[in-house]
């Protein structure tokens, strides 16, 4: 907040001085402050126009019908002041308010424009001011639907895995509640342990901690997770581990927990292997003995794996395990 408070007072202050220019190189100083305000009533509002963008191009479009009211002051050939707040206006302000501003402009400009050479040159100049600002905003909006997705993916990743699990032992737990209280009183633990993981990465995911996103020296836990649903699990790797970026070890752990989940919930196997292959940049894969493409291959989930994989470069494959057995995931990272 700081920073941005002291980036705001200097481009205010470099705003006063470009405006003020006509003065210190024309050789002619205003005589009194009543000439020179209108300079300032364009140029002070810059400080205030990323809280109130509206009002602060209102009160420099006052500015400016005062110069040329006075008309006792050297031309201004740009007026810098309400241009970067027009900018402001286009990149954060609600869409009412810059129908309004825009209307606004078009009125004033029209009414003190004497030519149709400065009719274009302020077309041009305003217009130019309006689009960079739109595109900014767009570009800030589509970052934000960005990451509402990645956090959506997350949700359904984590959610997924962790129920799938914690179903798969409630259900183990109730079926040898009275015959072997053993094993109930472990699945339940179980159940508990899923749990809590859950709730950890969902506090991660939603209070954006990114610090602590998955990352591939975490699969060792998400195989031991789904160990406990009763499905054999083998994690594999081949190769020396390279420094991966962040967001590409979080794409290829949700790879495999999505596959995983997908094989408690449909696969009807009994083993499963992730192989994590670093021979040739990074590859991960999960295969499975069980019932195969049918019941396997479509849903949000794999779908929302193909759009977080393509994101960071990658690209992923789904089908038939080797000799056409079970179903293979797999996702590649250049």
């Amino acid at each position: 907040m700081r920073q941005r408070w002291l980036t705001d007072v200097g481009l205010t202050v470099v705003v006063l001085l470009a405006q003020s220019a006509p003065y210190l190189f024309t050789q002619q100083p205003p005589d009194t402050i009543w000439v020179y305000w209108p300079v300032l009533l364009t140029s002070l509002p810059t400080l205030t126009r990323r809280w109130q963008p509206g009002a602060s191009l209102a009160v420099a479009a006052v500015g400016i019908a005062a110069y040329a009211a006075v008309d006792a002051g050297p031309s201004q050939p740009i007026w810098y002041g309400p241009l970067v707040i027009f900018y402001t206006v286009a990149h954060q302000a609600g869409r009412i308010e810059r129908i309004l501003c825009v209307i606004g402009t078009a009125v004033g400009a029209l009414s003190v424009i004497g030519s149709v050479n400065t009719a274009v040159r302020e077309l041009a100049t305003w217009s130019a001011a309006y689009a960079i600002g739109a595109l900014g905003r767009t570009r800030k909006e589509m970052a934000a639907q960005a990451e509402r997705n990645r956090i959506a993916r997350d949700l359904h990743d984590i959610l997924g895995h962790s129920l799938a699990v914690m179903i798969v032992q409630a259900e183990g737990g109730a079926a040898v509640a009275r015959t072997d209280p053993g094993r109930a009183e472990a699945a339940f633990d179980a159940i508990s342990a899923s749990g809590r993981e859950a709730m950890g990465q969902l506090r991660a995911a939603v209070g954006e901690l990114r610090e602590s996103q998955p990352q591939l020296a975490d699969l060792h836990q998400l195989v031991r997770t789904t160990q406990r649903t009763g499905l054999s699990v083998r994690l594999t790797e081949r190769g020396r581990p390279r420094p991966t970026p962040a967001e590409v070890q979080v794409a290829a752990y949700r790879v495999v927990q999505e596959a995983l989940t997908n094989v408690v919930k449909h696969a009807g196997a009994t083993s499963a292997e992730v192989l994590v292959d670093w021979t040739a940049g990074l590859r991960v894969s999960v295969s499975d003995d069980g019932r195969g493409a049918g019941t396997t291959a479509g849903g949000h989930g794999l779908t929302g794996l193909r759009e977080r994989v393509g994101a960071v470069g990658g690209r992923i494959s789904v089908g038939a395990g080797d000799q056409g057995k079970g179903f293979r995931v797999a996702a590649v990272f250049s």
